[in-house]
């Protein structure tokens, strides 16, 4: 009693990606991922690229909503 979920005829077929051809978009990902952390998370005080608070308004709800402290 072995059934099936796809249509024996006309399914579509699945080509595998390789490592290769993703891991340009996994290391750009990877790096935005990184300077978003730090913008949420460290861009205020000591450690500020950018002079003002202007940053710190823009991201201070994420900030409070990921558990950074800020106050």
């Amino acid at each position: 009693m072995a059934q099936s979920a796809a249509p024996a005829t006309g399914a579509l077929a699945i080509t595998p990606i390789s490592a290769k051809a993703i891991a340009p978009w996994a290391v750009f990902v990877g790096i935005l991922a990184l300077v978003l952390l730090y913008f949420v998370g460290a861009e205020q005080g000591a450690t500020a690229l950018i002079s003002g608070e202007g940053v710190h308004e823009w991201v201070h709800d994420g900030r409070h909503l990921l558990g950074f402290p800020c106050h």
